[in-house]
This record gives structure tokens, C-alpha cells and sequence, in this order.
């Protein structure tokens, strides 16, 4: 008799965690997703070294960008039947790229600077944006933004 108790608790704790008409339970990737703004430089000549300046809303937020060699994915050939495996191999493009975290980024115009190797500043003005990249059952995160070198060092939103 003593277990009857727990048996009506337990019950009446689970009932609203499907009531009717609740949708399928969506799993949600548990990864976490930085705020920032990420650096593209397809022809890096010169460029070794980048610093990034952020500024909305009267504050600017300065970030070393850490650069690493640019990669694509090339398929590699099948071979066999159509159950065989086929595969993709990771192989440098030639350029860098780069990420620089931005804690408090808004998804609202910002104005960025970047130097280079050589101190100048080059400017663009951007957009972050929030995204759903395990869709929108699983919330927004962000925001980010992407932005790509020219030959000229000069920036685009990318």
C-alpha cells in the first residue's frame, strides 16, 4: 500500500510532459556555438598576422585573429560497386582563415577594422546575424558574421 502513493506522484509528474497533441521530442546537439566574426583570405600574400576591431553602439572590442591555412574537401574516387565506400580528403587551398570571438556581438550594424601584417586599416560595415544551424526546434545561437579578404586587403561581407 505504501507504493501506491509514489506510483500516483510519479504519474502525475510525467503527465505534462507529453499532453496531447505534443509533437515528436527533438534532440538538440549539445555543442556550443561562439559569437564572433570569421576571416577568409583566399590569397594571403604578405599576411602572416591579423587584429580585429569590432564597434557598435559607441564600445569597440578589440581580438587577435589566429590564422591557419584554408582547406577544402576533394572526393577521392569510388571504386567497387554501388554498396562500396567512397571517401573525401581534406587538401590546403593556399589561403588562411581565421576566427575571432566577440562576446556581447549584436545583430545589428557593426563597424570592423582589420590590420594586417603591414598595420594599415581596412573597413567594412556588417550585419551579424543569428542562425539555426540544427534547425528551429533547436533555438537560434550566435550571431555571427563572415567576412572575406580581396586582393587589395580590401573587405566584404562574405
Amino acid at each position: 500500500m505504501r507504493c501506491i502513493p509514489w506510483i500516483a506522484l510519479a504519474a502525475a509528474v510525467t503527465a505534462g510532459c507529453a499532453g496531447p497533441g505534443a509533437g515528436p521530442e527533438v534532440a538538440c546537439p549539445a555543442i556550443g556555438y561562439v559569437t564572433g566574426i570569421s576571416l577568409k583570405i583566399p590569397t594571403p600574400a604578405g599576411i602572416s598576422r591579423a587584429t580585429l576591431d569590432a564597434c557598435w553602439r559607441g564600445q569597440c572590442v578589440t581580438r587577435e585573429v589566429v590564422l591557419t591555412p584554408d582547406t577544402t574537401a576533394v572526393a577521392s574516387p569510388c571504386t567497387g560497386g554501388p554498396d562500396s565506400a567512397c571517401a573525401a580528403s581534406m587538401v590546403p587551398t593556399g589561403g588562411l582563415r581565421g576566427f575571432a570571438e566577440v562576446p556581447g556581438l549584436p545583430a545589428e550594424p557593426v563597424r570592423v577594422t582589420v590590420r594586417f601584417d603591414d598595420g594599415r586599416p581596412h573597413t567594412a560595415d556588417i550585419t551579424p546575424a543569428y542562425s539555426e544551424p540544427h534547425g528551429s526546434a533547436c533555438g537560434k545561437v550566435g550571431p555571427q558574421a563572415q567576412l572575406l579578404v580581396g586582393p587589395d586587403r580590401e573587405l566584404r561581407a562574405g
